[in-house]
């Protein structure tokens, strides 16, 4: 089954300081491993990443644990593709449809 409980989004939110040169080091760093990662950018400081199970998910989410910054806030959120469904996008006061999950990948 593919969908709704079964797949998984895992949110990245970050707070970073960029006081001096190691640390926007350290911040680009970072950045750049999320998007190597496969996460895309959902609004500043927002990564998400869509995945087919929630053992991926936790994957993923282990994964940015072993790259987390010195420094600065790093908070991960994993939930079912049916919440994030019911994510309000507002831009502005006009409402917009939330993002689509990946087409499913068919090797036959």
């Amino acid at each position: 089954m593919f969908g709704g409980l079964q797949t998984m989004w895992t949110i990245v939110l970050f707070d970073l300081p960029t006081e001096d040169i190691q640390m926007k080091r350290d911040y680009r760093f970072f950045r750049k491993f999320l998007l190597e990662s496969g996460f895309t950018m959902m609004q500043y400081s927002v990564y998400m990443r869509h995945s087919s199970s929630e053992e991926n998910a936790q994957v993923h989410a282990n994964r940015v644990k072993l790259h987390l910054p010195p420094d600065g806030e790093v908070r991960i959120i994993k939930i079912t593709d049916k919440q994030f469904g019911r994510i309000e996008v507002f831009y502005g006061k006009k409402r917009q449809s939330t993002e689509k999950p990946p087409d499913q990948l068919s090797f036959f």
